[in-house]
């Protein structure tokens, strides 16, 4: 009893460390590090791809090159099996280190909350140069790629936004504009390829 008693609490302690440890994050001198907008053109070719017992549909060419604001994994319900990772991405504006450092910037429940006490740009500003985008990487590489940014990286991502269908009816879908809010205003983004730049 007494070595399963230290055994939960070792685990217990583990735990605590693993979720109280401050994610890694690498820092810039101020400047915009992301000017262009993100990149959207129409299908000339209908693509859809079968992965995990999903269907998914491409909706849109998209690329994007921004700065990560933020980041959570997810490893349960049927988006897990899809997208183990959100990104909550930053251009323009929300691409200059001295703009990020005034904003307070969450994610959860597939959500990308944002706050601060005196902005530095206005909230319009904010909920268009900046987004949550839900990551379904294309192979393992990608995965890896993806799983690898961290707070303050420059990535470079190109794909598709995409639909999801799956048993009983379910669906994911993603947004098609940057100036939409709440629900339904995510990124879902088939990714093709990756690339954390220097």
């Amino acid at each position: 009893m007494k070595g399963l008693r230290w055994g939960f609490l070792v685990l217990l302690v583990g735990l605590l460390v693993y979720w109280l440890w401050p994610e890694p994050e690498l820092r810039h001198p101020p400047g915009v590090l992301a000017p262009a907008e993100p990149e959207q053109r129409p299908m000339t070719l209908a693509k859809q791809w079968q992965k995990n017992g999903y269907t998914v549909t491409a909706l849109a060419q998209f690329r994007v090159k921004a700065v990560v604001l933020h980041r959570e994994r997810y490893g349960q319900g049927p988006e897990a099996d899809l997208s183990p990772l959100d990104l909550a991405l930053g251009w323009g504006p929300l691409s200059d280190q001295s703009v990020i450092d005034q904003i307070d910037i969450t994610q959860g429940g597939r959500w990308y909350h944002w706050r601060g006490k005196n902005l530095p740009v206005p909230n319009g500003v904010i909920m268009t140069h900046s987004a949550n985008m839900h990551m379904i990487p294309a192979d393992t590489d990608i995965e890896e790629t993806l799983l690898s940014a961290i707070r303050g990286d420059i990535v470079d991502l190109q794909g598709y936004l995409v639909e999801v269908r799956g048993a009983k009816g379910w669906s994911w879908m993603s947004s098609l504009r940057r100036d939409d809010t709440g629900g339904g205003s995510c990124e879902l983004v088939w990714v093709e390829k990756a690339k954390v730049l220097e």
